[in-house]
């Protein structure tokens, strides 16, 4: 693997807000899917996890969260909060899925019940994890909404996902994740099922809420040009095994594994990194 070193965590050391994952392996049916993963994920960063379709990126994400299949067979270590969470018993994942450590997927709709009031889903939520009455739940949402810029917030909770365009069910799965005030969000292809403009949008928003809530973000996208917009570090992986770790801008200016080059060398004129700054603009 090409190993660069990644931004230092604050302090020196990892921080417990962040995810460590060490060795990971999983296998499904005799069939290795993650091959000895390694993987940081510090608070106040957006670590990319790019790669092409079935190299096992969403599969870390899913194992990072405790959704991996039921007849998978998962080794080594995911540390977080100071808790391994590999072999962690269902009951004690379940309390923290949703409340500690979230998930988006790339289609919104998928986790929004389209018979459901936005008022209905969000608050349920609030009050399965937090125990808040029905007011206090409400009113969180509204924040929540207000959060990631979905417009008349108080409007939206009496409306339905299908009243919604894509981008703003996006931005609708991205407040429920947010909910109950995660320390880690796991993004997978958010964008992908939206066109540029709108995915835009998204990234922005992911990078502010990364830099304002000090979150610790992972974003999985095949696409690096998506990666060069908003991720601090960028790690790629093919076939189950990271191939190359490091700073954003070092890993898409100067790439040092052949696929990493590949990847590079497909982007449109060949696309460098983005400033954040820029992306935000």
């Amino acid at each position: 693997m090409s190993q660069r070193s990644a931004p230092e965590p604050v302090g020196g050391t990892f921080s417990p807000d962040g995810v460590l994952v060490s060795g990971l392996t999983l296998s499904i049916g005799g069939t290795v899917i993650l091959d000895g993963v390694d993987l940081e994920v510090p608070p106040g960063q957006v670590t990319g996890l790019a790669g092409e379709s079935g190299s096992g990126k969403t599969m870390t994400g899913m194992a990072i969260c405790g959704l991996q299949p039921r007849n998978s067979v998962v080794d080594g270590s995911i540390r977080f909060g100071g808790r391994e969470l590999v072999g962690m018993a269902e009951r004690e994942i379940n309390r923290l899925r949703g409340a500690e450590i979230a998930m988006i997927f790339q289609d919104p709709s998928a986790g929004l019940h389209p018979m459901i009031s936005i008022q209905g889903q969000l608050t349920d939520h609030l009050r399965y994890h937090r125990r808040v009455s029905r007011s206090q739940a409400r009113e969180r949402a509204i924040e929540l909404l207000e959060q990631v810029r979905v417009p008349d917030p108080a409007g939206a909770l009496k409306r339905y996902p299908h009243q919604f365009s894509g981008g703003q069910l996006q931005r609708i799965s991205i407040a429920a994740a947010l909910a109950c005030g995660p320390k880690v969000l796991i993004a997978d292809e958010p964008t992908t099922a939206l066109d540029v403009t709108v995915q835009a949008g998204v990234l922005r928003l992911l990078r502010d809420l990364c830099d304002d809530l000090g979150l610790a973000i992972i974003l999985v996208t095949h696409d690096l040009g998506v990666m060069s917009a908003v991720a601090d570090t960028v790690a790629v992986m093919r076939n189950g095994k990271v191939v190359e770790n490091g700073r954003r801008y070092d890993v898409i200016r100067n790439p040092q594994h052949p696929y990493t080059k590949a990847l590079i060398e497909a982007l449109p004129d060949h696309q460098g990194p983005s400033d954040h700054k820029e992306a935000r603009s």
